[in-house]
């Protein structure tokens, strides 16, 4: 009998369907690569998810996240995600967080329970808080690394994060690993020297039209630029990850 999964089904076999959808895959940082993570994920036949990000959907989400629309802009990003799974798999099952992960937070947001771990979040501290965690909790997890300023998807790699180069985040999660004696962590990285963004004038703070007018802005240049095709790839290629790891567990 055909199915939504039917074709995944023929790739994987039934047993590595069921795996996938008995799984219960968490991620952190539903933006750029975040949200194709999840997007990957839920049309491989994963029914449970944990989203987990403060924010909301803002105008310049648009070019690169695939839950920013117009019509989404101002919406918490964690609920038009689950909307989004839900449209594809009405049988999916997806808890929400709309709140910061950081180390008070973590008690609450990470469980034994979890069948693998996405890092998509942009602070290192959070970042490596997260990783230690699911390290002494023996929880699989996958983390990004920096995917902004880069124009060329081919150069992503899959990697130890021990054996990576080139990439600014890499080199300092690197060096804060060591100092907490995490030996290994699989990564999503690239080997494109970043661009450096051009200063394209302008006051976010004044010219935004996204709710959230009253945060504070710092100068564009040191935000990331980003295209489209970046953050994407490597999104989906985490999901791949993920999928390999579990089907073949």
């Amino acid at each position: 009998m055909l199915h939504e999964f039917s074709r995944t089904e023929m790739l994987i076999g039934t047993e590595g369907l069921n795996k996938l959808k008995k799984s219960t895959i968490a991620v952190f940082g539903i933006g750029g690569v975040g949200t194709f993570v999840v997007e990957g994920l839920v049309r491989s036949g994963v029914e449970k998810f944990v989203l987990v990000d403060d924010d909301d959907v803002c105008l310049t989400n648009i070019n690169r996240q695939i839950h920013a629309t117009r019509k989404t802009v101002g919406k918490p990003k964690v609920e038009v995600m689950r909307d989004r799974i839900l449209e594809i798999n009405p049988k999916a099952q997806v808890i929400t967080y709309k709140e910061l992960y950081n180390s008070e937070s973590a008690p609450r947001l990470l469980s034994k329970d979890y069948s693998y771990v996405v890092d998509a979040i942009d602070m290192v501290s959070s970042k490596l808080d997260l990783i230690q965690r699911c390290k002494e909790m023996n929880i699989p997890i996958i983390s990004s690394m920096g995917a902004g300023n880069k124009l060329n998807p081919t150069m992503l790699e899959v990697a130890d994060i021990h054996k990576t180069s080139v990439c600014p985040l890499a080199r300092v999660m690197r060096y804060e690993l060591r100092k907490r004696g995490i030996k290994n962590l699989k990564v999503v990285y690239s080997k494109e020297a970043p661009i450096t963004p051009k200063n394209i004038g302008g006051d976010c703070k004044t010219e935004c039209i996204c709710p959230s007018k009253d945060r504070t802005c710092v100068d564009r240049r040191q935000i990331p630029g980003s295209v489209s095709f970046v953050p994407s790839v490597a999104g989906l290629i985490i999901a791949s990850e993920i999928v390999k790891d579990i089907i073949n567990s």
